[in-house]
């Protein structure tokens, strides 16, 4: 039998701010032995080179993470012109060189191509499975994986400055999947020169900012003392945007034991169904009947205080 992760039992999200140089799974692991957490994971990849936000979930809102990766994320990145890489980022080795520098009003008028739906080709250096394997495993192996263009939706793409002609600082954004490092590259040809990011910062991922944002420095500091537990958000909280349904207890407990209920009039889709203020499901609607999609094992009591994590 598996042995049982050693832990606290804590239920909640922490908005990481993640410093430069750790991967999301390095920073999520910091998170967790920081706060003694069993179960974490993250609401969606961050590269080592990037800063930012970095939803951690613990505990029961891990059950939540796919909602939160769903979620509609911005950006604020650096454009370096003249160099391809083979990274698409400041980490690669230098693929082509270009003398050529554009000015604002060009990127200007360039910038608004892709806005909206468009096709994307993904970095050879991503997560991405070919065959069964990491398209980056395959780039260090020398091989270039077989990548396909993929639809994106590009919300905003804002020039913020040119502070000189190597450089220009961009706002992004977007829905999922969409890659910053292939946009770079992508503006960059169409401007005819080359180019790849020199410096990334998400600033929103679905509901979460920089305003509930912590850093892993300021976390270490907290450690285990009640001034943390302003900084642990509900499990719901990145379901804000998902219409909530509230059941009896005796409605509820059904739900969770995987049982249909009947809502007679209730609007089809997605929904998080609540009793006695507490997150009990998120569900499916469809011609009145409530079906479980994941069920959570929230106390009625309720606290998500890390204080009160149960050993």
């Amino acid at each position: 039998m598996r042995a049982r992760r050693k832990g606290k039992d804590i239920d909640g999200w922490v908005v990481l701010d993640k410093p430069l140089g750790l991967s999301s799974t390095q920073a999520t692991a910091r998170v967790r032995g920081v706060l003694g957490a069993r179960k974490a994971g993250h609401g969606g990849t961050l590269d080592p080179m990037a800063t930012g936000i970095l939803p951690v979930a613990l505990g029961e809102a891990t059950k939540t993470v796919a909602w939160c990766q769903d979620g509609k994320k911005s950006y604020r990145f650096t454009l370096r012109w003249g160099e391809d890489r083979d990274t698409d980022d400041s980490e690669g080795a230098i693929t082509a060189t270009s003398d050529v520098r554009p000015d604002a009003g060009q990127i200007a008028a360039s910038i608004k191509q892709f806005e909206g739906q468009i096709h994307q080709l993904p970095p050879r250096y991503s997560a991405l499975k070919v065959d069964g394997r990491r398209a980056y495993d395959l780039a260090r192996a020398g091989k270039v994986p077989s990548l396909r263009p993929r639809r994106v939706l590009i919300e905003r793409l804002d020039l913020i400055e040119v502070p000189d002609a190597d450089h220009a600082v961009f706002e992004l954004d977007c829905g999922k999947g969409t890659y910053v490092r292939a946009l770079a590259r992508d503006l960059a040809a169409v401007l005819g020169t080359c180019g790849h990011v020199a410096a990334l910062r998400r600033t929103r991922v679905g509901p979460f900012g920089l305003d509930h944002a912590i850093s892993l420095e300021t976390l270490e500091q907290f450690g285990h003392s009640p001034a943390l537990s302003g900084h642990l958000l509900p499990v719901e909280a990145a379901l804000d945007d998902i219409p909530a349904l509230t059941l009896s207890e005796t409605a509820a407990t059904r739900l969770t034991c995987g049982q249909a209920i009947q809502v007679p009039g209730e609007k089809s889709g997605t929904v998080r169904a609540t009793a006695s203020g507490r997150l009990v499901a998120i569900a499916e609607v469809a011609d009145g009947a409530v079906r479980p999609l994941r069920v959570f094992n929230l106390d009625k009591k309720r606290s998500h205080d890390v204080d009160h994590g149960r050993t």
